[in-house]
């Protein structure tokens, strides 16, 4: 059986508090992006886990598609499986891409061993990967408070709006990009900002707090905001924690030649 993980992209991101679990509570908006990655997981002998395409660096037993099988497994004990990702959205990009594929290993086994878990039964096997993996299990906008795997739907439209996608050469890790943000109070919330405020409206109101201290840090980021916003785009920001950003605009455009040794995606949503 076959699936093609999305990505994500983050509308705004505000960091509200540090929490006495070491996590930080964020508002955010999850998109859903049609940049995909390719999951094949089909029954075997023997358990085994193989990758293609973006090469995946670290022990292959932490891959959060072998751990999504080890966490329902026991519970279900579940037929050896073996899974094939071939990897395209880039990593370490605030892409989501891991956690869309964890997210959709949970749904595949539980279509092939007909588990019949519900959505909010696989949620609470997706929290235990990450905390935005329940995100995947549903194609649609959502917002996310607490660590951001509370999960609500938000009244949001791009369809057919141009998103243009740019990852740096450049590495962002979790832990760096929370090192340098502080937490701030809202004027307006997220989700004040995308279900009630048009598009042009968003480059003034709707901010990723992480991106002043990773734009000080890495000016290539921030210039790549830049260049978006010149070449016309509606609304740009930094997706997560970084390193890429996008841009959504009203009507296709081709720049990948702005933006050389850049892994580049566009496309209507």
């Amino acid at each position: 059986m076959i699936a093609f993980p999305f990505c994500k992209i983050n509308l705004g991101l505000s960091i509200l508090s540090k929490r006495t679990d070491g996590f930080h509570s964020i508002e955010t908006c999850f998109y859903p992006v049609p940049w995909t990655d390719i999951l094949e997981i089909i029954p075997s002998d023997e358990f085994a886990f193989t990758n293609s395409g973006i090469s995946i660096e670290g022990d292959r037993s932490t891959n959060l598609c072998v751990r999504a099988y080890h966490l329902l497994q026991p519970d279900f004990n579940l037929s050896p499986v073996k899974i094939h990702l071939h990897k395209i959205i880039p990593m370490g990009a605030g892409l989501g891409g891991g956690s869309a594929d964890a997210a959709f290993t949970l749904t595949l086994l539980n279509q092939i061993f007909e588990l019949r878990l519900s959505i909010e039964q696989l949620k609470r096997y997706a929290s235990q990967l990450g905390s935005d993996c329940s995100f995947f299990l549903e194609r649609k906008p959502q917002l996310g408070e607490g660590k951001g795997e509370e999960l609500s739907d938000a009244v949001v439209d791009l369809e057919n709006k141009f998103l243009v996608i740019v990852k740096p050469d450049i590495h962002v890790s979790t832990s760096e990009a929370y090192a340098g943000v502080k937490a701030k109070s809202l004027q307006k919330t997220v989700g004040q900002v995308v279900e009630k405020h048009p598009l042009p409206k968003w480059r003034d109101n709707l901010i990723n707090d992480f991106e002043e201290s990773i734009f000080e840090r890495y000016p290539a980021i921030k210039k790549i905001k830049e260049s978006l916003y010149f070449n016309g785009a509606a609304y740009s920001s930094m997706s997560g924690s970084g390193s890429s950003v996008f841009g959504i605009f009203e009507r296709p455009v081709d720049l990948k030649s702005n933006f050389p040794g850049s892994t580049y995606w566009s496309g209507v949503l």
